[in-house]
């Protein structure tokens, strides 16, 4: 436990930017997997929306450090790269 009042003031900070961190990852996870089963379901209007939004989501938290910059480049790549290739099917089996 913290001793001094400084230290008492850094615990509490901390806990509550830990706290909104945690919860910005987890709409990225929630939104990440929300997007791969629109994909997968073939709702291609819900995905477009969950992938922009997820995709400005990993952004903002890359800017902010709650994501390392590279965490969420890559993140970003991977998801963008299975989005385009299930849209890309799609569209060879419309035409």
């Amino acid at each position: 436990m913290p001793n001094t009042h400084s230290a008492i003031k850094r615990l509490k900070q901390s806990q509550k930017r830990r706290m909104h961190n945690r919860i910005a990852k987890k709409i990225i996870r929630t939104y990440t997997k929300r997007t791969l089963a629109a994909v997968a379901a073939g709702e291609f209007e819900k995905a477009e929306a969950d992938f922009r939004f997820t995709i400005a989501k990993i952004d903002k938290a890359g800017a902010r450090r709650i994501l390392h910059p590279n965490t969420a480049a890559r993140r970003k790549s991977r998801l963008t790269r299975v989005y385009m290739a299930a849209l890309a099917k799609a569209k060879g089996q419309s035409s």
